[in-house]
């Protein structure tokens, strides 16, 4: 077995500037990796991070306890057998189906509208800060039926708990503001969840208030949790998502004359961009016996580092993986969004993200209304796009110009 004296440390600021380069290294040289500084044994290869993602019986969600529990409570992601499908049940159905079409797709809507308005006129834009850090927070704060004018303090909520989650290196400074943002959450979210019980409206929120499967209904604390949750991956992740779509289709003008000429690519361009540079590039698993991986043994009760940007690169499982390529034969469009998803950018197994198809809605939509306001869309002259992040990640700015609505 490897240990990081030998390969690139995910540590370290070589990694954090290019850790394309050292996933090939880790995958060709070092599948199973020993990493002291994070006390995790670290894996590579599709195939071993996707089984860790669905074989339920080796690998678990128990490393969620010290790594998420602390900023959002106990959440879904966190139970298994029964309580899991039950939870599960309560929450899924506003974000599949008649829910999701009628009731938020308008909202979505509105809001990506709302902020390509303050824009359309000017002739150019960051599309990180004026539209994709702001429009999937907005949208979750419609769907909870929340102020919108508290924006500021949803980021930075989502911000602190993304940077806890992240915390790798175990800064005691990330740890303190994350759990400050447990309390602070908290406290403005349990007396809106018991003011809403009292007065159901058409929200998310009084839906998961109301909801119920098999006699069972979500606790005030069950509630606050979950949308701290879906705050922070949901807005973390669909931020990135469109940040780096663009960036992406903005590196490669054929590939996004194509998607302008033809929005039905939309969905290609989101999933390769999934595969190719994932929001999220990493998500811990905790064995629950010895597990044969990667050419040695985990032990029971370990924590696993899964390197999904390095899974999604793999060239045992996708042809000429470092190339960005909407037209791709070996990544199917039509079950990127689900279960059976041949990325592993929303994990897979029991805990696929339950938001995905909230995410697809909310990319095509925001993608569709962007390139018909800038359909001459180009990087800002001299522009170079830079990722950002480690255990998330996604491009720091993406400053375009265009010709101004008249």
């Amino acid at each position: 077995m490897a240990s990081t004296q030998q390969f690139p440390d995910i540590l370290s600021p070589e990694f954090a500037a290019d850790p394309y380069s050292a996933y090939r290294v880790m995958r060709e040289s070092a599948p199973l990796i020993w990493h002291e500084a994070t006390r995790s044994y670290i894996v590579s290869r599709y195939e071993d991070v996707e089984r860790a993602f669905k074989d339920g019986t080796s690998f678990t969600t128990d490393n969620y306890e010290w790594q998420i529990e602390p900023v959002h409570g106990k959440t879904i992601l966190q139970l298994s057998g029964r309580e899991h499908a039950v939870r599960r049940a309560l929450v899924a159905p506003a974000f599949r189906g008649s829910d999701l079409r009628d009731k938020f797709l308008p909202v979505i809507e509105r809001n990506s509208r709302d902020l390509i308005d303050a824009f359309r006129h000017t002739g150019r834009v960051d599309l990180v800060d004026a539209y994709a850090t702001r429009f999937p927070v907005n949208v979750i704060a419609d769907m909870l039926g929340l102020d919108k004018a508290d924006h500021p303090r949803f980021h930075r909520w989502y911000t602190s708990v993304i940077a806890f989650l992240g915390n790798l290196s175990g800064d005691p400074e990330v740890t303190a503001d994350g759990e400050r943002t447990r309390v602070e959450f908290a406290e403005y979210m349990i007396p809106i969840i018991r003011e809403r019980r009292e007065n159901l409206g058409d929200d998310l929120l009084s839906t998961l208030c109301a909801a119920e499967v098999d006699g069972v209904r979500m606790s005030d604390e069950d509630i606050k949790a979950f949308c701290s949750l879906l705050l922070a991956a949901g807005g973390e992740t669909t931020d990135k998502a469109i940040a780096a779509i663009f960036a992406n289709l903005l590196a490669h003008p054929e590939q996004l004359a194509a998607v302008r000429e033809d929005r039905s690519l939309i969905d290609r361009a989101f999933a390769e961009t999934l595969r190719y540079t994932p929001p999220v590039h990493m998500i811990m698993r905790q064995t629950a016996q010895d597990v044969e991986v990667g050419g040695g043994t985990i032990p029971a009760g370990a924590t696993v580092t899964c390197l999904i940007g390095a899974a999604n690169r793999d060239p045992g499982h996708y042809k000429e993986p470092d190339s960005f390529d909407i037209f791709r034969d070996d990544l199917t469009s039509t079950t990127a969004f689900s279960a059976a998803a041949d990325h592993l950018a929303f994990a897979l197994g029991r805990h696929f993200c339950v938001g995905a198809l909230l995410a697809k809605a909310e990319v095509e939509i925001g993608v569709n209304q962007l390139l018909d306001a800038m359909p001459d869309m180009r990087l800002a002259d001299g522009a170079e796009i830079a990722e950002q992040g480690v255990f998330t990640r996604g491009p720091k700015e993406v400053p375009v110009v265009f010709t101004p609505a008249a």
